[in-house]
């Protein structure tokens, strides 16, 4: 992920102390693990990260990132981030699972992250949960995979894929990039 964000013009770091969280530009919460132990890694910079999304930093989530943005997931224990509300919940059992490979996105809702994104676009994902949100508006866009689900995510300042832009090739580093406009906006 350092290295994709590093290729479309972002000087990354990998923060841990709140000190950094509040002299970045954005936070881009990665994709890989599991829920329970993402928050626990979190430990304190859980509220740190709350307080400067209000304060409108820029906040990508990627995957289980974008999960950590909701209440609880069906994967563990712990209360996420709570920036909106609802859970994650595992994929059907009638899937093989975890869901890895391409995939097409149907963009529901146009947005700042999505800008030249051309609908049924294929992306990569890498996930055994997906959220269901509680308010169907910030769903930019949805994925079929057994059942449909929302892949794209964004209200204000909070964005969030769970596919992942790192891996998606060319149509994913053009994500990476259009998050970068808006962080320089």
């Amino acid at each position: 992920m350092k290295r994709a964000l590093e290729k479309v013009g972002f000087n990354s770091i990998i923060g841990s102390s709140p000190l950094q969280l509040k002299e970045a530009d954005a936070i881009v919460l990665p994709g890989v693990g599991n829920f329970s132990a993402a928050l626990k890694n979190l430990g304190s910079l859980k509220e740190e990260i709350r307080e400067l999304v209000r304060g409108g930093i820029p906040v990508l989530g990627i995957c289980l990132g974008m999960q950590l943005f909701f209440h609880e997931s069906a994967e563990g224990e712990g209360i996420g981030l709570a920036l909106f509300k609802g859970k994650n919940v595992q994929l059907p059992s009638f899937v093989k699972v975890p869901h890895m490979g391409w995939n097409t996105l149907r963009i529901v809702r146009q947005n700042e992250l999505l800008k030249d994104i051309q609908n049924e676009s294929y992306v990569y994902f890498v996930h055994s949960c997906y959220p269901v949100p509680m308010d169907k508006d910030v769903i930019c866009a949805e994925t079929t995979y057994g059942i449909t689900f929302a892949s794209a995510i964004a209200k204000q300042n909070v964005y969030g894929t769970q596919f992942h832009p790192e891996k998606s090739d060319e149509l994913g580093l053009k994500i990476l990039k259009n998050f970068v406009r808006i962080v320089e906006r």
